[in-house]
This record gives structure tokens, sequence and C-alpha cells, in this order.
């Protein structure tokens, strides 16, 4: 329970923002205001509680604390000397967090029902007190964009984490069999010289499998049309002498090879040569196709990177430059690839081939497209949902508009959409401040950020100069 102390208005000199003040100033805060002192740990303000008093903490510290999807995180602290609580001009109206007292701590508390008198009294604390509070909220917004930053970025962060963990499981699977795979083709190339094939039949079975390996992958068959062709191969490779046909029929199918395509090649080889030859040539071909199946996952892997340096802008200096939006638009895109998926969602890019250059930073505007299209996918149905992406030149510029066929906005909320610290999500899930970066982000671009909403069809365009 907090203590109320006598107050003497020269102590009010330990606030900065009170440092200097006449004699007849501090008097007046002395009698219209009150010292507290609250003990190590007790609450001094809740989340929810109107914001009625200016606090200064004399002595002591003021944590504050919020409630973030059922964790309770500190947010910032209030030393000595420091202003706190609600200031005059504030639209400050409920308190956002829960303060606690750090040790012992003692507050000077000014109703804000004084500030209309305060004004009168001492327009230069007034003063004072405005600046504290510009300072105060330039802060919190620089939190809030940092915050909206990690936020997005951990959203990528989870979706790249899948993108890239399917390929390297490939690799790892890949590289497992073909190890196996090598292992064995010893035996399979002694068992093959044992039965004596001619020179010629030999050089016509590997420039086959090489010919293969080079060869464009045919069209995918059914699974049913597969298993026909399959049990086809294999009854053929049986009548060739080889024991298990079943086992040998997969891969050489994969490679192309039918019973029509081997026998030409099985023909100048004795009998005797025949299963060994077929099973060295299925062996060659699995490990091509293997060593083929490992290339592509690297290079997934390869891409996925080369659309995070593009997105972060690693690779270039900061500033300005000529930029073609294009890459930065897919570079974005690509990145949700898996939000996309796991919404199956149907995804359409419209690109003007005309469209000009415009003067740019890529981190920025990429910022200002992970906002608007991390928007839109939320916004999608679980099924059948629509994002578009647009880039249309205009007269002076271009225009991108990114669409989806969510539910829609409300006049009432689309109204506050672009006003700071507004949002519709649950506590925790958005700062309120994406579509306001963003709209801040493209007005220093010397463009214009607008966004409209029917029932089923919600768009967001972003107009730009060209340079």
């Amino acid at each position: 329970m907090a203590q109320q102390l006598p107050l003497d208005p020269a102590v009010l000199g330990g606030l900065t923002a009170f440092q200097n003040l006449p004699a007849e100033v501090l008097s007046w805060l002395s009698a219209h205001g009150e010292l507290c002192r609250y003990a190590d740990g007790e609450t001094v303000v809740q989340a929810g509680d109107p914001a009625t008093r200016m606090m200064g903490v004399l002595g002591g510290t003021m944590q504050y604390y919020r409630t973030d999807n059922g964790r309770h995180e500190p947010v910032f602290r209030v030393e000595a000397g420091q202003l706190t609580g609600v200031l005059p001009y504030s639209r400050l109206q409920v308190i956002r967090g829960q303060g606690v007292a750090v040790g012992e701590t003692t507050l000077y508390l000014l109703p804000r029902t004084e500030f209309p008198a305060l004004e009168q009294v001492s327009p230069e604390l007034v003063q004072r007190l405005v600046g504290v509070m510009s300072d105060r909220a330039r802060d919190e917004v620089r939190g809030q964009e940092r915050d909206d930053k990690m936020r997005a970025l951990g959203k990528l962060s989870a979706g790249l984490a899948h993108e890239l963990n399917n390929p390297a499981a490939a690799i790892a699977r890949a590289a497992d069999t073909l190890n196996n795979m090598l292992k064995s083709k010893p035996v399979l190339l002694q068992n093959l010289l044992l039965a004596c094939p001619p020179a010629a039949a030999m050089a016509a079975l590997l420039a086959s499998g090489d010919a293969l390996a080079a060869a464009p992958a045919s069209p995918p068959r059914s699974a049913l049309a597969r298993a026909d062709c399959e049990d086809e191969l294999a009854d053929w490779l049986e009548t060739q002498g080889c024991s298990d046909g079943y086992a040998l029929a997969p891969s050489l199918l994969d490679a192309g090879h039918t019973a029509a395509t081997l026998t030409p090649l099985m023909a100048p080889l004795p009998a005797p040569a025949r299963p060994p030859a077929l099973a060295w040539l299925e062996g060659h071909l699995a490990a091509l196709r293997l060593a083929r199946d490992i290339h592509e996952a690297s290079q997934r892997i390869s891409t996925l990177v080369g659309n995070v340096k593009t997105y972060s802008h690693m690779d270039r200096a900061s500033g300005r430059e000529r930029l073609n939006l294009t890459t930065g638009l897919d570079s974005t895109l690509n990145l949700f690839e898996h939000a996309l998926r796991h919404k199956n969602a149907k995804l359409t890019r419209t690109y003007a081939p005309d469209a000009p250059a415009v003067l740019a930073e890529a981190g920025q505007l990429n910022q200002v497209w992970t906002n608007l299209i991390d928007n839109a996918i939320d916004a999608l149905p679980d099924s059948g949902g629509t994002l578009m992406v647009q880039l249309a030149r205009q007269v002076s510029g271009v225009c991108v508009s990114i669409t989806d066929n969510g539910s829609g906005i409300s006049p009432e909320v689309l109204a506050h959409m672009f006003e700071p610290f507004y949002t519709t999500k649950p506590a925790g899930e958005g700062s309120g401040l994406g579509l306001d970066i963003a709209r801040r982000i493209v007005q220093e671009h010397g463009g214009r950020l607008e966004g409209r909403s029917v029932p089923g069809q919600t768009e967001f365009s972003v107009w730009l100069p060209s340079v």
C-alpha cells in the first residue's frame, strides 16, 4: 500500500524537467500534487487503469511490463529524475502496461485535472513537458517499429526455415542412398566383367546411360499407369534372366527405359551377361539420378539464400538507387511461399513489361511489400484464396496493387487503418503500426498508399514516381 509523505517543494528539483523552475512554481506543484512511497514489488498502475496522473520518479525505479500471449514481459524502465504517466496535451487515456516499483520508490503525482491551471502558472514547464512527451512518443514509435520488423522477420524466418529444411533433408537422403549405392558398384562391375561382354555392347550400354541422364525428364504418369509400366518392364526383365526384375524396374523406368529401348541393348550380349549388365545399368542410372537430385536441392537452397539477400539488400550499400520493382516484389513473395501454401492460396503476378524504374531504397520498399502481403495473406480464406500482385505503368510513375479475396474491411475500420497503433488483431499479434510505417515510407519516396475494400476484395495500392 502506497505511503503518502509530506512534500517539500525543494525535492521537486530532483526531476529533470522541473530543474531551475521559479520557487513559486515549485510551491504550486507541491500544493497541488502529492508525494507517495511504494515498497519494492508494489504495483503502481495496472494495464487498463485510466491515465489520470503525471508521475515523476524522485527515488528508486519504476518497471513497466506488458502481457503478450500470456507472457509477462518487461517493456521499459523509468529511472529517478524521469517522468511517466500522462502529460499535458497527451491523448493517452488508458495505461497500456503494468508499472511496478523496483526497490523502495518515491513518486511525485500530479492529477491530470490540474493541467489547465499548470499552463497558466508556468507555460515554460508545460513546454518542457510537451517536449518530454514528444521524445517519449518518438521512442515508443521506434520501439514499436522494431517490434513490427521483428514480428515480420519471425514470420518470414519460420517459413524460410521450413523451405530450407525440405531441400536439406532431400540432400541428406539422396547422399545416404548414393553412398550405399556406390559401395555396391564394384560388385556389380565385377559380376559384369565375369560374364565377358563384348566391348562394342559395353560401349553402347555406357552411351545409353549417359544419353538418358542428359535427356529432360519425361512427363509424369498417373499412379495406375506407372504401376502398369513397372509390371510390364519387370516381366520383361525376368525373361532376360533377372530374378529381381521388380527391384530394377523403377529406376530403369525413371530413366526413360522400357522393354522396347532395352531390347536392342541386350541383343548383342550373351544370355549370361544380360542380368549383370542390366543390374549395372540400373545402378549407374540411379546414381546419376541421385546426383541430379542433390544438385537440384542445392540449387533450391542457393535460390532461397539469393532471395534473402535481395530482400534484405545485404549485398548493396544503403541509400536510394534506380530499382526495378519486380525484383523486390518477387523476392518478398518467394519468402512468403510457405504461408501461401499453408493457406492453399493461388498467387497471380501481373507485371507491366514497360514499367519504369524508381529511385528508392530497396530495404524500405521491401518492408512495405512485407506489411501489405502479410496482411493480405492473413485475410485470405483457408481454402480458395487468391492473392494478386500487379505492377502497372502510370503517366508519372508506377502503381503496385496487392489484392486479396478475403472477407473485406468494413468502412468503419478502413477509415482508421492508417492510424498509428490502430489494429483489429488480438493483443500481442499486431502493433497497429504496419500500415502507418508503410505509408510513411511511401510518402518519403514521394508516393502515396491507399486502400479500398468491398466484401470479397481488398486492395492496397502504392503509387511511386519514376526516375
